[in-house]
């Protein structure tokens, strides 16, 4: 991106890209340097700075450049307002739990969860909800989406437990190349010890075919929080009966869904299908 650029014509990550590379050199320090002091190689900088860093910098990144810059919290927080900024008001209070949360435990019904996609696959959905935006804004959403991922970078980050109904693995979004695509990541995703992924088959019957999809949220020291959505925004409950009854809910789907082993092997059944 060339340096002439007007910021307004930056997505978010470009433009928090380009400050860093100002305050960077209006400290005369190279990018060298700043990977030193904020624990990161020349490489890694580089990509920042060029706004190439997919889903987004690291929290630790940017808390080493306000260190090194001596800016107080300005990159942490122009980091935590890309998180929030390109996605919707009502879903905010929901990222700022995710992010506390000790455990997400989430039921799809018919889509991935956010937080699991591929830039294709939330490409292909957000493309389809937003066909009057320009590029840059759809652009914007979908770095918003992949900056979630950025949880499982905390010190300790959630224990991610997901239920996919089977139709998210067989609604062909975006094409079979982006469900190959993506349920290879979800192969990948769920090798890390937080994640956990079970895949609820069409043979279970009502369980499935009843639910609606919804996300609880647990804390070390404070109430579970339950979290539904519907076209047009998203709900918090945190009412004792309703938590409850939810939790009840996630209990009969984890045990009508196939066990971790069972569905990882039905998820790469599946991406090889894509494939061929």
């Amino acid at each position: 991106m060339d340096e002439t650029t007007p910021p307004a014509h930056l997505n978010p990550l470009q433009r928090f890209g380009r400050d860093v590379k100002q305050v960077r050199l209006a400290r005369k320090l190279t990018q060298k340097r700043l990977g030193l002091a904020a624990g990161y190689s020349e490489a890694y900088v580089s990509r920042v700075e060029a706004g190439k860093l997919l889903p987004r910098p690291s929290d630790k990144f940017a808390k080493g450049c306000d260190i090194a810059f001596g800016t107080g919290e300005l990159f942490a927080g122009m980091l935590r307002r890309i998180d929030e900024g390109d996605h919707p008001s009502w879903f905010t209070p929901y990222l700022n739990l995710e992010r506390k949360a000790s455990r997400v435990l989430d039921y799809s019904a018919n889509l991935v969860i956010g937080i699991l996609q591929t830039k294709d696959y939330a490409g292909a959905i957000f493309r389809t909800y937003f066909s009057q935006e320009e590029a840059e804004v759809i652009e914007g959403k979908v770095a918003a989406r992949l900056s979630r991922r950025g949880v499982f970078e905390l010190e300790t980050p959630p224990l991610l437990w997901v239920i996919l109904n089977e139709a998210c693995l067989r609604t062909v979004v975006g094409g079979t190349d982006v469900m190959s695509e993506q349920l290879e990541y979800l192969l990948m995703a769920a090798a890390s010890p937080h994640i956990t992924l079970q895949v609820l088959p069409f043979s279970a019957g009502a369980p499935g075919a009843s639910t609606k999809p919804f996300t609880l949220l647990r804390f070390p020291d404070s109430p579970t929080v339950l979290y539904t959505e519907i076209r047009v925004g998203g709900r918090m409950h945190d009412s004792p009966r309703t938590v409850a009854s939810a939790l009840d809910d996630y209990d009969l789907l984890r045990a009508h869904a196939l066990s971790p082993d069972r569905s990882l092997a039905l998820i790469k059944t599946l991406a090889k299908e894509y494939r061929a």
